[in-house]
C-alpha cells in the first residue's frame, strides 16, 4: 500500500519564477514545494522580505518551522530568548511555541520548510500573483502594518495560526519591542 502511495508523487524540477511566486503582505514568496507536491508532508518556500513586512507575533498549532537565512540579519523572539541570525544560520520553531521575528537589515532572503504542509494553502488565499521577481512597492500590496487584519486573522485561525495579544507577547517574549 505504501509503495502505491509513493508512486503517486512525481519528480520535478522547479526554480523561483513568476509562475510559482506571489506577493503576500509585501513579501515575495516562491513556492518550491507545496502540500500537493508532498502529499501534505511539508511546504518549502524561498522568500524575500523587507524590514517592516514581518508578521505580528503568533503561534502555530499545527506546523513546525525551519528557516535558513540566505542573506541579511534578523532576530527571532522565542520564549525568553532572542536568537540573532545572520546569513548562513538557521532556526527551528516548534509548533505551539509563540514566536516573532524582526528584520534587522534592509532586506532578507530566507528559505522556510514548514511541516506538515498546508500552511501556504491558507496564505495563498490572501496573496496576489507576483508581477516581477522582486519585492512589491508599498503601493502594490498591503503589509501587516497597513491592512485591516480582521479577514487575515480569520483565515490564519482556520489554518491553525493565532496572533498573540499584547499580554501574551509580554509574557512569552518579554524582549520583543511593542
Amino acid at each position: 500500500m505504501q509503495e502505491q502511495q509513493l508512486r503517486t508523487l512525481k519528480a520535478y524540477k522547479r526554480s523561483p519564477e513568476l509562475s510559482n511566486s506571489t506577493w503576500y503582505k509585501g513579501i515575495l514568496t516562491s513556492r518550491m514545494a507545496g502540500s500537493s507536491d508532498t502529499e501534505g508532508a511539508f511546504d518549502f518556500v524561498i522568500s524575500k522580505m523587507r524590514a517592516g513586512t514581518e508578521p505580528p507575533p503568533h503561534v502555530h498549532s499545527r506546523e513546525h518551522e525551519f528557516m535558513y537565512l540566505l542573506s541579511g540579519m534578523m532576530k527571532f523572539y522565542v520564549d525568553d530568548q532572542v536568537l540573532a541570525l545572520t546569513a548562513g544560520e538557521c532556526t527551528f520553531l516548534p509548533r505551539a511555541v509563540p514566536h516573532a521575528f524582526l528584520i534587522e537589515s534592509k532586506e532578507i532572503d530566507i528559505i522556510a520548510l514548514i511541516s506538515p504542509g498546508g500552511f501556504f494553502d491558507v496564505i495563498n488565499e490572501m496573496h496576489v500573483p507576483a508581477k516581477r521577481m522582486a519585492l512589491p512597492t508599498d503601493t502594490e500590496t498591503p503589509t501587516y502594518a497597513t491592512v485591516d487584519l480582521t479577514q487575515t486573522i480569520k483565515l490564519l485561525e482556520q489554518g491553525g495560526v493565532r496572533l498573540l495579544t499584547p499580554d501574551e507577547i509580554h509574557n512569552h517574549m518579554p524582549q520583543y519591542p511593542l
